[in-house]
């Protein structure tokens, strides 16, 4: 066995901080994620709104990265991207994804599951417009998720959109906006002692929420 191999099998850490209760979660996920964001927020976990993204496409075949969470209501979690990038792909064939979030520093995470749908066009075009100029040059500049040449490549194109741009406003591409996913479950996650953590679900039954303790 390799020493990183070893070193791995060996990390350990005890969760002590705190506890989850089924009794005491609000009824609604939504509300209870909120609670726990703030509570992320005012414990300055770096950037406490980013979020794995799990995505498959037609065929199953899974993929996962890091985004940010940009957009929260009663509807659901949004985010922003190319919509022809990979997970823009993948969406387009399946229109399910999952979501988690890891707050170490709360010994907490929460996992999200649901359906997905594109956001309005004008709910993307009011964030866009909120992005710092430098990232929307950018959202026209990258073919995200497609193979190029090297650096000058997207360096080039820097440059061709900021001249195109030079006189006027950044408008959104047709290429780039949001989505929703709306959650059909969510589960909170708060470490415990010997690996009894504790874990509470909500599972979406109608327009009501079902709310179970699971085992660790």
């Amino acid at each position: 066995m390799s020493e990183v191999s070893e070193r791995v099998r060996e990390i350990r850490k005890d969760y002590i901080m705190g506890e989850l209760n089924e009794s005491s979660v609000s009824g609604d996920p939504i509300v209870q994620f909120k609670q726990w964001m703030e509570e992320a927020i005012k414990a300055e976990v770096p950037e406490p709104n980013a979020m794995s993204l799990a995505t498959a496409n037609a065929s199953g075949h899974p993929s996962v990265r890091i985004v940010l969470l940009r957009g929260l209501d009663d509807r659901g979690f949004a985010f922003f991207t190319n919509y022809l990038s990979h997970k823009g792909a993948d969406l387009a064939e399946n229109p399910h994804a999952a979501l988690a979030f890891f707050w170490p520093e709360l010994e907490r995470q929460v996992r999200v599951m649901g359906k997905v749908r594109k956001v309005s066009a004008e709910e993307s075009d009011a964030y866009f417009r909120s992005r710092p100029r430098s990232s929307r040059i950018g959202a026209w500049a990258s073919p995200q998720s497609q193979v190029i040449d090297d650096r000058k490549f997207l360096e080039l194109k820097v440059d061709e959109f900021e001249t195109e741009f030079e006189r006027g406003e950044v408008v959104r591409p047709e290429h780039w906006g949001g989505y929703r996913l709306y959650p059909e479950s969510v589960e909170y996650w708060q470490g415990r002692a010997s690996r009894l953590h504790d874990r509470v679900k909500y599972t979406r039954s109608g327009m009501n929420w079902n709310i179970h303790r699971l085992a660790p």
